[in-house]
């Protein structure tokens, strides 16, 4: 047989694997024993930071973010280290100005950042235009990323469009990004293969997929088959259901193909032992879904989000009202113009369903939902419904904007500073500044709490066991703790918050 063509990956059991099956809450604590391995085994690149960790690490962990990355940082020395950077929401919910993205890139990298994969839960590639930007610009690899979703409007070649817009930016490689398990195998093969063909072999494609549905490591194969040059696992003690797909199998799964992932399965073994004694201990924020979820294909409702919507539902004594939700949830969809199911999309579409459902089809407007549909989040790839648009502006009092979003904004780094600086803890450097930047609601408390240090969360699996058990029939034990995301409604000119859980 001639010499096999490498195929590279990316684990992610550090960020992504534990946040899709324990709600992000693994301490620091519990990693660092197992970086060493981690370091040795031959991974691409190791993803650690990112996501939804820098707001656990503040909300839940008293754990700096920053001292986070660093500490991976000297532990992985031989790594490449990887972050999921929303656009120009960085890492939180709302569009930041271009010298906030500027500076938040130039410090990560500056705290030993390596790989941005950058996204926009749009796909609306003016958002990710700017910290591709200032990634290239501290010479850090910048990823451009896809976010696959399905629908009449999206295809092959809309796919390869995107790729395109995305190479024109600089970018150094592609993802594509399967967040909801929806990738199937023939689809992987086909965009893969096309954007190869029209951009060429020598551009570098990643592919994410996450494992809910139970098809996607043959979308991996496939992928891989057409040209794939990286894929994303997990290690196996922390994979499946709404997670990953095995780092294990996969390399289990080349053997005897043209193909190698260069990883040794019995140098794998210890950093599955160390995960496998972890995890019992973050069981009381272990995801509901434990197999497999097909149904996904035919609501292309990612699982966590259908479990969200049943605790809102649930919470306004309507949860006999889900299958009606389910069915809502396309409908607003379309009239969003499709967008992708990705955080804070798939919580804004949700959460608006659960309204139409509970209220009367927009009876009540989100300011979130208003705000999409009036082009304050970006484009999407569909046409929005008029009507609706009409009820935001009223509601909203506001007009629909075509620009892009941050071009709306005024410079705000030395407003962002001097409310860091007033802030009680605050400890004089540009990261603080940014951490209160995206979540000044929780900053403050974390500032004052932060000289106690980090928490550990997790839980004896003992005792965990024993309060199962008393509350069974109570309501029903396991319940993910999730973290509550204030909206603002608008109801006949008069705003009014409502405080909903994410998925």
């Amino acid at each position: 047989m001639s010499e096999k063509r490498k195929v590279d990956v990316t684990e992610l059991v550090l960020r992504d694997g534990h946040q899709s099956l324990c709600a992000t809450r693994m301490a620091m604590e519990d990693m660092v024993p197992v970086c060493e391995d981690v370091d040795a085994a031959g991974y691409w690149s190791v993803e650690c930071w990112g996501g939804a960790t820098y707001d656990a690490c503040i909300r839940f962990l008293n754990e700096d973010p920053w001292q986070r990355l660093r500490q991976f940082r000297e532990l992985l020395p031989n790594s490449r280290l990887q972050m999921l950077l929303r656009g120009q929401n960085l890492l939180g919910y709302r569009h930041y100005e271009d010298s906030v993205v500027d500076r938040f890139v130039g410090k990560s990298v500056a705290n030993g950042m390596d790989v941005f994969r950058v996204f926009d839960a749009l796909n609306d590639v003016r958002n990710v235009e700017r910290a591709i930007k200032a990634v290239k610009t501290e010479g850090a690899h910048a990823q451009g990323t896809i976010c696959y979703t399905m629908s009449p409007l999206h295809t092959v070649e809309g796919y390869v469009q995107m790729a395109r817009d995305l190479m024109d930016l600089g970018s150094d490689s592609l993802c594509l990004k399967d967040m909801a398990a929806l990738l199937q195998p023939q689809p992987a093969y086909d965009i893969v293969k096309a954007i190869k063909e029209d951009l060429g072999q020598d551009v570098r494609i990643h592919l994410h997929c996450h494992a809910t549905t139970g098809v996607t490591l043959v979308s991996l194969m496939k992928a891989i088959e057409a040209g794939a040059d990286a894929v994303d696992t997990s290690i196996s003690s922390l994979s499946l259901g709404p997670g990953h797909n095995p780092t294990e199998s996969l390399v289990e799964m080349l053997d005897g193909t043209p193909y190698t992932t260069g990883l040794d399965v019995d140098e794998l073994l210890p950093i599955k032992d160390h995960f496998a004694e972890v995890r019992p201990r973050y069981a009381q924020f272990a995801s509901n879904i434990v197999g497999v979820e097909t149904e996904i294909f035919k609501s292309q409702i990612p699982g966590g989000m259908i479990s969200n919507m049943e605790s809102q539902l649930r919470a306004q004594g309507a949860g006999d009202k889900l299958k009606e939700v389910l069915e809502e949830v396309p409908r607003v969809r379309k009239d969003a113009g499709y967008p992708p199911l990705v955080t804070p999309s798939s919580q804004i579409v949700g959460t608006q369903a659960v309204f139409n459902v509970l209220m009367g089809r927009y009876k009540v407007l989100t300011g979130e939902f208003a705000d999409l549909m009036l082009g304050y989040y970006g484009r999407t790839i569909g046409e929005r419904s008029p009507e609706v648009v009409e009820t935001a502006e009223k509601q909203m009092k506001k007009s629909p904007i075509t620009v892009r979003p941050a071009d709306m904004q005024e410079p705000e780094w030395d407003l962002l500073s001097a409310t860091a600086e007033a802030t009680e803890g605050f400890n004089g450097t540009e990261e603080d500044v940014l951490t209160s930047a995206m979540f000044p609601q929780v900053a403050p408390s974390f500032f004052k709490s932060r000289p106690e240090g980090p928490k550990n969360v997790s839980r004896d699996p003992a005792e965990v066991a024993a309060e199962s058990a008393a509350a069974a029939g109570a309501g029903g034990p396991g319940s993910p703790v999730r973290t509550p995301i204030k909206y603002s409604v608008t109801v006949n000119g008069t705003s009014h918050s409502v405080s909903v859980a994410p998925a």
